[in-house]
């Protein structure tokens, strides 16, 4: 069985053998078994907290590269007539810990009637769809930007007095 362990950089031009298909609840897994897109079974290990996104690309020990694709599953499409009521949206989602893509004037929620009907309420327009998702990984986990000091890539950075202390951390190193 093939085992991917490592993600590929973009610098990296290997071309992928294969494709792994795989919706988002398991793309945010860290332990995997799945079946590439030629049939072949392969073991996924990643870091805890790690997300695989559409496009990126894996390998293993045996240097094969497979390519991540985001499957397309049940979503809602959620769009308003102004970016007010988006906004309202967004925060509404957001206040139930809901997942959300954001896009360039619409949000995608998985497929969920209670939260359609609550959408609905606050005036969105709500439409039932099939397409890959791919929601924000949150202000302070995955993403690209700030470094943390420990080589993790936040989206943000971590207030001080929310900082987690690491069992290798030195005292007093800020």
């Amino acid at each position: 069985m093939l085992t991917l362990h490592t993600k590929l950089g973009a610098d990296d031009d290997r071309a992928p053998f294969a494709q792994l298909v795989l919706p988002y609840d398991q793309r945010e897994k860290c332990r995997l078994r799945a079946v590439l897109s030629n049939g072949d079974d392969v073991a996924v290990f990643t870091v805890r907290g790690t997300v695989l996104r559409d496009g990126e690309r894996m390998t293993g020990p045996d240097g094969q590269v497979v390519r991540i694709v985001a499957a397309r599953e049940p979503t809602y499409l959620v769009r308003c007539e102004d970016a007010h009521t988006l906004l309202r949206c967004a925060f509404h989602l957001g206040n139930r810990h809901t997942q959300a893509q954001v896009g360039d004037g619409f949000l995608r929620i998985r497929k969920d009637v209670v939260l359609k009907e609550m959408l609905e309420g606050l005036q969105a327009m709500v439409t039932e769809e099939s397409a890959p998702f791919e929601p924000e990984a949150g202000a302070y986990g995955g993403g690209h930007g700030h470094h943390d000091g420990h080589g993790q890539h936040l989206l943000a950075p971590v207030p001080l007095r929310q900082k987690i202390h690491r069992p290798g951390d030195v005292p007093g190193a800020a």
